[in-house]
């Protein structure tokens, strides 16, 4: 481990006699900063090794979008959503990013494990952006990430999908594109393939999941430069929650009937009690 730490070190224009003689000791520790993996992260008050936000250099849509499409065939919505995103960021920044598994994201594939919810798209673009930009605080207000969050679950729900055009696509007939009007793979998926007249396991039908995966990567990466550029502002204005207490989409008739769940009301204040009267 010494000897490849030495290499590695070496290569950054540190000499070896520099290194072992303790005399590059300064600039040894700055570039073992930088090598990641191979080194211990530091230890935080609280006694976690969580260091977060991590650092971001914007990237090319254009260039995201195509790998995004190309890791659909690979790994699925989520985790190509993920790895167009941090193999790019691997090799800009190197660091955390050498060290995340992308491929354990494999699961979001088909609405978590094939369960029709969110989509792996949106949810993997949300888990990026709490990576790069950070956690909420306090939990109970909107910052950056969260709005982002829900900009692009607004905008995926809206989206004419798909959008992106893959360069040499897999399948080169002319594919419909729906408006989903929920985040949900269900409907999604359900929309388009009643479009199509195709099934889940069509080659159509998987192309166009794969392109919907590019487009989401590409707007991903579009909200993320902006955010670096300093010129983000949220639009999404999702508040659902607020309105009807209840977490929720505000279409729920697309999957319910009379079963839709309702919160209960709040119970009402307890009368206040008579102030005390002043002394005089």
């Amino acid at each position: 481990m010494e000897e490849k730490l030495v290499k590695e070190i070496e290569q950054e224009g540190v000499s070896r006699r520099q290194v072992l003689a303790g005399t590059g000791a300064l600039a040894a520790g700055a570039i073992l900063s930088h090598v990641g993996g191979l080194i211990s992260p530091a230890v935080a008050k609280d006694g976690t090794t969580e260091q977060w936000p991590w650092p971001y250099e914007k990237l090319d849509p254009e260039k995201t979008a195509q790998l995004a499409y190309e890791e659909w065939y690979r790994v699925f919505c989520g985790a190509a959503v993920i790895s167009s995103i941090f193999s790019q960021l691997r090799e800009k920044v190197g660091g955390p990013y050498n060290s995340f598994p992308i491929d354990s994201f494999i699961y979001l594939e088909g609405g978590q494990a094939g369960w029709g919810t969110i989509c792996g798209a949106p949810a993997g673009a949300n888990m990026v952006f709490n990576l790069i930009i950070g956690p909420r605080k306090p939990l109970t207000d909107n910052t950056t990430a969260h709005e982002m969050c829900i900009d692009i679950m607004e905008w995926y729900s809206k989206a004419n999908m798909p959008i992106y055009m893959p360069k040499n696509p897999k399948v080169t007939a002319e594919l419909p594109h729906t408006v989903s009007n929920s985040p949900l793979c269900h409907l999604s998926v359900g929309r388009w393939m009643k479009a199509a007249n195709k099934p889940l396991a069509s080659p159509e039908r998987k192309d166009r999941c794969a392109r919907v995966a590019a487009s989401t990567a590409y707007r991903a990466v579009e909200l993320l430069n902006d955010w670096k550029d300093g010129k983000y502002k949220a639009t999404g204005e999702f508040n659902c929650g607020k309105i009807h207490g209840i977490t929720g989409q505000q279409n729920c008739n697309d999957c319910h009937g009379a079963n839709i769940p309702e919160a209960p009301k709040a119970p009402p204040e307890a009368p206040k009690a008579p102030e005390a009267p002043k002394k005089a």
